[in-house]
């Protein structure tokens, strides 16, 4: 392959892949270690410090590989998409500068008291320290998705001279898809953090563990995982519905949908033929597709054939929407069927436990598929209406993107295959352990009651 164009893209789909999957855990998992944290300064349960500190080796495990390869997205900005900054700086450095001031120096300043410091400052201070972190990192996908929903859906801005100036920052930031977005992303972050913890759970219950730290971990992640995927599925209605005001064409990508009019069936199954303009192996709810966008069986859908030339390619939109949604379906009848079990018998059933292993990264998938809808949903542009991607690339040769990529790819693969060897070994480690280890110090006082400032 020989196109800059495409291998930048490539290039910067592999790193984007790579580095969400961390923000999208440590942004609930800050929230669910303080919530370990208030629960052992409420009951003075051992159980809760023990679930803390095992799973505060996660956090800060997931928080470095997404600063390092956050670091290494940020430098295309420059190589690879020029055009970008040149066009739209004014919006987007200001907004990247946000997050690093108001999150990445909060998260980074109090993390390693949340790491270390439960042996030199007071409890409270802890428990402060974990809601600063947890705070940073939410405040953190505020700013980055503000800056990603504007791309999608600007306003308050005016072009001078083919560069985008601000003219209302509460319209940039607020723009008319950013709330859904935020709180789509939220939740799914809650999502993937909820499996994560009742998959790597299942299996420390597979290996024999009973110990009381592993079951409020495992009750934690599912019953929360139980509570927001309907809220998620709510959440993704209203997503979809902003969507269709303001990207129709993406809308009509994600039904496959080729002519605008009523009636529309929900496509379940087909292969989206964009040359004959027409779907094969096509399997449809009559109707479905009107019903869930208008919330009426004759309501108009937008048809690809409106936008030719200017819509997404079908395919990966299509698939990467129904991917999305089908693990989310998964996730219901997964949560709900181990919460049923966890509430009446207070157990896993082996087959179960074995489903909710696997189920661990079924977050990551279901991030990862919305994501590609997102972007590859707003092609041909960069910034919808601004910005077409093949304007902003730079003049980097083929060979060098390619080669850069290719390391990428390695490192990336490499780094991924060690952090879930890794993930695995602390659960194993945890359920061979169970609740015998001895616990960190708080002060030089064993935590056995909950502690007031010192």
């Amino acid at each position: 392959m020989d196109d800059p164009l495409i291998l930048s893209r490539i290039q910067f789909a592999a790193n984007i892949s790579f580095h969400i999957l961390f923000p999208t855990i440590t942004i609930a998992l800050g929230w669910v270690l303080l919530f370990f944290k208030l629960a052992y300064n409420r009951t003075g349960d051992q159980a809760w410090m023990r679930a803390y500190f095992t799973w505060v080796k996660v956090f800060a495990l997931s928080f470095a590989l997404g600063v390092v390869s956050g670091v290494t997205m940020s430098f295309q900005f420059g190589t690879n998409w020029p055009g970008y900054m040149e066009t739209v700086g004014n919006v987007a450095g200001p907004l990247l500068a946000y997050e690093v001031l108001t999150a990445f120096f909060l998260e980074a300043v109090f993390l390693g008291i949340m790491l270390f410091g439960f042996r030199k400052v007071s409890n409270r201070a802890h428990t402060l320290a974990t809601f600063l972190v947890a705070f940073g990192t939410t405040m953190s996908a505020f700013w980055i998705l503000a800056l990603n929903s504007w791309m999608q859906t600007p306003a308050g801005f005016e072009m001078r001279d083919g560069q985008a100036f601000v003219t209302d920052w509460w319209a940039v930031i607020f723009n008319p898809s950013f709330p859904y977005r935020l709180i789509h992303m939220l939740i799914a972050s809650g999502l993937t953090v909820s499996f994560l913890i009742a998959g790597l759970s299942a299996l420390r219950w597979l290996a024999g563990d009973r110990a009381d730290s592993l079951m409020k971990a495992l009750k934690t992640g599912v019953y929360a995982g139980a509570i927001l995927i309907p809220i998620q599925i709510f959440v993704g209605d209203r997503h979809g519905l902003n969507t269709l005001e303001h990207q129709p064409q993406k809308v009509a990508a994600i039904e496959a949908n080729w002519e605008t009019r009523g009636n529309v069936p929900l496509v379940l199954f087909a292969w989206p033929d964009e040359d004959a303009r027409e779907n094969h192996f096509e399997i449809a709810i009559p109707n479905g597709a009107s019903l869930i966008l208008g919330h009426s069986l004759d309501a108009v859908v937008p048809g690809l054939n409106d936008y030719v030339g200017n819509h997404p390619p079908v395919l990966p939109v299509f698939w990467g929407f129904r991917i999305m949604v089908g693990t989310g379906l998964l996730m219901l009848a997964v949560s709900w069927t181990a919460g049923w079990f966890l509430w009446r018998r207070n157990a896993l059933p082996t087959p179960l436990a074995m489903v909710m292993v696997p189920m661990a990264l079924s977050g990551w998938v279901a991030t990862l598929a919305g994501w590609y809808v997102t972007e590859i949903g707003r092609q041909p542009w960069l910034v919808t209406g601004i910005l077409t991607t093949k304007d902003a690339v730079g003049p980097v040769p083929a060979a060098h993107v390619g080669f850069t990529l290719t390391v990428y790819l390695a490192l990336y693969a490499t780094l991924l295959i060690v952090y879930l060897g890794v993930l695995v070994r602390l659960a194993l480690k945890a359920a061979k352990d169970g609740d015998s280890s001895p616990l960190p110090k708080v002060l030089d006082r064993p935590l056995a009651q909950p502690m007031e400032e010192a």
